[in-house]
């Protein structure tokens, strides 16, 4: 049995503890109490308890992308939703992320991608599922073939590339549909704008055990609790009431030279030091909305930060009183006219998640969803009505109970879904998006994006992200060779 999260919950905004000595609030700072800040302090608590930290969290609750939404009766999750690979028997790798989900006891179903979908177009039910089936077996082509790409060295090409040097090109809106479904849904972005090495690194480092990934299986979080509940249960195993500051927004970051420690600035106007601050908010609020000193975000560093794609992956939720749509998990909607126009829809009213729920959501990813984003929610919910209309041409859709939609790229906090990586951007930019900076060394980042095995949004590449920044500052602390040492970004 665990105690209620009341302590860290109802934390005053800013009751910091006693500062270790002058002139700090704490050794380490922590911006941001998603996965990889929440996973870097509790390694920080494991190797080094001894040290003081402040984990400075801009809302009221632990999580970060992972969020969840009350209808009438039911948990919807807008963001984070999978866990995405778990384990293979006989093979080393385990997702830990899949671990924690264990450990606390959240709810999942396997989700069946391609075992349990209807597909449709503007005149109703189509059958168009060979279509979907050589898509994906397209893209495992692909995914196949980005090993030898990073062996040639050859990571400019576009996965659009990839897909026509391997034959596959589509031209009815049914193959757009189809291949919407097994890339841009996973990616947040067209195959054009997206790296072949980078998405096939990415996938074969979290689904295939041959090298080094978990499994196959994605499990779809259907916790009354929310997902964020293995997360949140997590922190409360270590963290103690006054190391979480709520409400607790940055404006700005930069190094404090009377002792060569680091200056954190919130939009209340107050102010913290400390030795080390490790910076995991998303890659979308890195390229704009807080204020970098130069030393802190240099030129280069800046510039291989707006390198880098923050994508957007938008859920919209509607409830019915009553179901009137297709009994599979998925449905995949082919516009005539527009790519990515409300094309995967998902039903919750399902045997394996809320039976008698009357939700269903649709999803939007990319320029579409940039501009849902920048939308009325009553124009949204209108279009989304009218695609309903031509997917159940015989069926006068009602108007729905409850309709949601969050605005992940709006949201100052987070400015986008999650990061992926273009076509063109290498490895030597993506290593200067990690690096440490803030004169010598005082400033890490961490978070999915800084993952160069599992970015694009995976909850397991923020959590290595977020151990390995933590152990980097303990061996800091330790005195370790080299601590003060940072990367020469102009070379680069």
């Amino acid at each position: 049995m665990h105690l209620p999260l009341l302590p860290l919950l109802l934390a005053p905004a800013l009751a910091l503890p006693t500062p270790p000595s002058p002139p700090y609030n704490a050794t380490v700072l922590i911006l941001g109490g998603g996965v990889a800040g929440v996973i870097a302090a509790r390694t920080l608590a494991r190797l080094a308890p001894s040290t003081s930290f402040l984990l400075l969290e801009a809302r009221t609750e632990l999580g970060g992308r992972l969020q969840s939404h009350r209808f009438p009766g039911y948990t919807l999750e807008l963001g984070a939703n999978w866990v995405h690979g778990t384990h293979t028997l006989g093979f080393d790798a385990v997702n830990p992320v899949w671990e924690m989900v264990e450990r606390w006891g959240v709810q999942t179903v396997v989700s069946d991608y391609y075992g349990s979908i209807t597909t449709y177009d503007h005149t109703g039910p189509v059958p168009y599922l060979s279509l979907l089936n050589d898509s994906l077996a397209a893209y495992a082509t692909l995914v196949a073939h980005s090993p030898a790409l990073a062996a040639s060295s050859n990571l400019s090409s576009s996965a659009r590339d990839g897909y026509s040097s391997l034959g596959y090109s589509p031209h009815t809106p049914h193959e757009h549909a189809a291949e919407y479904y097994t890339f841009d849904w996973e990616y947040a972005d067209a195959p054009e704008r997206t790296s072949w090495w980078a998405s096939g690194s990415s996938t074969n480092n979290t689904y295939d055990p041959t090298t080094g990934g978990f499994s196959r299986t994605n499990h779809f979080s259907t916790d009354p609790r929310g997902f964020s509940h293995f997360l949140t249960q997590e922190a409360h195993e270590f963290l103690k009431p006054g190391q979480v500051v709520f409400n607790a927004t940055v404006r700005s970051v930069r190094p404090f030279y009377p002792t060569a420690s680091i200056e954190i600035e919130l939009t209340t106007g107050t102010v913290l030091r400390a030795e080390y601050a490790l910076c995991t908010f998303s890659l979308g609020v890195l390229q704009g909305g807080i204020r970098w000193s130069e030393e802190v975000m240099p030129p280069a560093k800046r510039e291989a930060v707006r390198g880098m794609s923050m994508g957007v992956f938008t859920k919209i939720f509607l409830q019915f009183e009553e179901k009137f749509w297709f009994d599979t998990e998925f449905a995949l909607y082919a516009d005539p006219h527009t790519h990515g126009r409300y094309p995967v829809w998902q039903s919750l009213d399902h045997a394996k998640f809320s039976p008698g729920s009357g939700v269903l959501f649709v999803t939007v990813t990319g320029d579409f969803a940039k501009r849902v984003d920048a939308m009325p929610e009553e124009e949204v919910k209108a279009e989304v009505l009218e695609v309903l209309g031509r997917m159940y041409p015989g069926v006068e859709i009602p108007e729905p109970t409850s309709f949601h939609i969050p605005h992940w790229l709006s949201d100052p906090l987070f400015r986008g879904s999650y990061s992926n990586w273009p076509a063109g951007f290498t490895r030597a930019q993506h290593a200067v998006v990690r690096a440490k900076t803030g004169g010598r060394g005082r400033v890490w980042f961490a978070g999915e994006h800084t993952s160069e095995r599992w970015f694009v949004g995976f909850l397991h590449g923020a959590y290595y992200e977020g151990v390995a920044a933590a152990e980097e500052i303990v061996e800091c602390l330790r005195g370790g060779a080299g601590c003060a040492e940072v990367m020469d970004f102009e070379a680069l």
